[in-house]
């Protein structure tokens, strides 16, 4: 039996929590952007495929990357901080207008993207540079007093001033498509803009948090030692030189792609290492752990990519580059980071619901096991659509082919619906018998 807690030590208790509002309202967004854009690949397929700088493809990737990638990695964020990085973040009304403005603000882009009204592309794009920057600097100060090593707190700085970059860019971008004033190649602006999000922000900081959450969810020993430091600082640097040569349209960006992935190499063999150090896993959790095992694929889309993506800046200007380019940002975009959301969120949401269960009882009734909270049958069939979405999304999209296209969508929206099942079964089974509802 659980020993009663006073008024102050259940005040107490419960002020060390997460968040209980911002990881389900930044999730649910992500969750309604993801499915709308395999909505639009379903209803208007000819809009995507074809060259990729067009309005209906610029609002679905703005759908992805905005949306579900950085909503997901804003929402898992605020349950992170607190339970993984031990890091002070009380949410409060500053936190729930962030959300607002960087919800408004993506809907805006999106919106506008679809339309074509430039001028509206640019206040949206404002919108979103403060609702992301509010959280951004909010888990900045937090960062200071966590007790983790130095070397993993800067991946996550790194990843936040990256962010920041790329959304001042998005911004300026915005502005320019209404009042014209950025010099150089409009493509060459856009890929510098895309790549510093893409791999400077979301990659960077699945870097970040896969040097702690991984440990905990394979489980492994914890990697350290210098070496960490150092492929932060060389996938930075080529991050950041590639931003600046993509916009100048310098042939340096030969060298910076090389350093980018040099830096994911050494973060692969820390991955790696702690494969190769395991721990002894919970009881409950149930093998093979599929969780686990979609992020392991997401990482194995990461390589593709990266590779792709070596090969892509290495080479002269060919034919077939066009269709490449769709599978590196298939590869990049859905094969890794949509997946190791998928992969990391099915671990997460079950610890978050049931935190909220036991918060529920006064912290006097434990639910059950976290790992006992998901379908075993969900799980499986999200690991099978997923599996067999993405690398159809990417094959339609090199070949332009409409039914496929249809076909990836329609399995990577069934995935995005029963993703959402699942969600309401772990917040179904996480609230102990006998006490109503989560708080």
């Amino acid at each position: 039996m659980i020993p009663s807690l006073s008024s102050d030590e259940l005040a107490a208790k419960r002020a060390r929590l997460p968040s209980r509002l911002l990881p389900p309202l930044y999730w649910g967004f992500a969750h309604l952007c993801l499915a709308l854009a395999f909505v639009v690949m379903l209803a208007d397929p000819r809009g995507v495929v074809g060259f990729y700088y067009h309005p209906v493809m610029v609002a679905v990737v703005h759908l992805i990357t905005l949306g579900w990638i950085t909503g997901s990695i804003l929402g898992a964020l605020y349950l992170v901080a607190p339970m993984a990085l031990r890091a002070p973040l009380a949410a409060g009304r500053a936190d729930v207008w962030g959300f607002a403005v960087y919800a408004v603000g993506v809907a805006g882009m999106v919106s506008h993207f679809w339309i074509e009204e430039a001028s509206g592309m640019a206040w949206s794009a404002l919108m979103v540079v403060v609702g992301l920057a509010i959280p951004a600097v909010r888990f900045w100060r937090a960062l200071a007093s966590a007790p983790i090593p130095g070397e993993v707190k800067l991946h996550f700085r790194l990843a936040f001033v990256n962010l920041l970059g790329a959304a001042v860019m998005g911004l300026l971008l915005g502005i320019h498509k209404a009042w014209p004033f950025l010099p150089g190649y409009v493509l060459g602006n856009v890929w510098a803009h895309a790549h510093l999000a893409t791999l400077g922000w979301a990659t960077m900081m699945v870097m970040a948090a896969g040097y702690r959450l991984l440990p905990m969810f394979l489980p492994s020993a914890m990697p350290q030692g210098p070496w960490i430091r150092i492929g932060g600082l060389v996938f930075e640097a080529g991050v950041i030189g590639l931003f600046v040569t993509l916009l100048l349209g310098s042939p340096w960006r030969s060298l910076f792609a090389i350093l980018a992935v040099s830096g994911l190499g050494i973060f692969l063999s820390h991955v790696l290492w702690m494969r190769r150090h395991p721990r002894p896993a919970p009881k409950a959790l149930l093998r093979p752990d599929l969780g686990v095992a979609q992020a392991m694929l997401a990482l194995a889309w990461m390589l593709v990519g990266a590779v792709l993506g070596l090969v892509l800046a290495l080479t002269p200007p060919a034919t077939w580059k066009l269709p490449a380019s769709m599978v590196y940002g298939v590869a990049f975009l859905v094969g890794f980071l949509s997946q190791v959301v998928v992969g990391v969120g099915s671990r997460l949401f079950p610890l978050y619901a049931w935190l909220q269960g036991f918060s529920g009882t006064d912290f006097q009734q434990p639910p059950p096991s976290p790992h006992a909270l998901p379908s075993r049958r969900v799980q499986v069939a999200l690991f099978g659509l997923w599996t067999a979405g993405v690398p159809l999304l990417a094959l339609a999209l090199a070949t332009d082919s409409v039914a496929w296209l249809q076909a990836a969508a329609a399995l990577l929206l069934a995935a995005v619906a029963l993703g959402a099942v699942q969600h309401a079964t772990v917040l179904a089974r996480a609230v102990p018998s006998g006490t109503g509802s989560l708080p």
